[in-house]
């Protein structure tokens, strides 16, 4: 799968990405447990809805996918996305006192 280039991350696309509740609930998810199976527990919602966040997610640069066998596992791209935007991770992830 094609990752983005440092250079083609956009903010706005960053937002975007952000601004979903479950996009922003598998991003805490990955800031905790690092390495996330890409059909995790606990997220209720539907398989084709689901793979479509982690698509927002990757191609705005805020996640790396890797395959193992048949599974596909996301990381959060936190030092690249901090080198990029410095702050704007820790910010979001604060939210809500976390």
């Amino acid at each position: 799968m094609r990752q983005p280039d440092h250079a083609d991350r956009d903010l706005a696309a960053v937002l975007h990405a952000l601004g979903d509740p479950v996009r922003l609930a598998l991003v805490r998810r990955m800031a905790e447990d690092g390495e996330t199976a890409c059909s995790p527990d606990g997220v209720d919602v539907p398989r084709s809805t689901l793979s479509n966040h982690w698509r927002i997610l990757r191609e705005a640069g805020i996640t790396q996918t890797r395959r193992a066998g048949k599974a596909r596992l996301m990381t959060l791209r936190r030092a690249e996305l901090d080198a990029r935007f410095p702050g704007l991770l820790a910010a979001v992830l604060a939210e809500d006192g976390r």
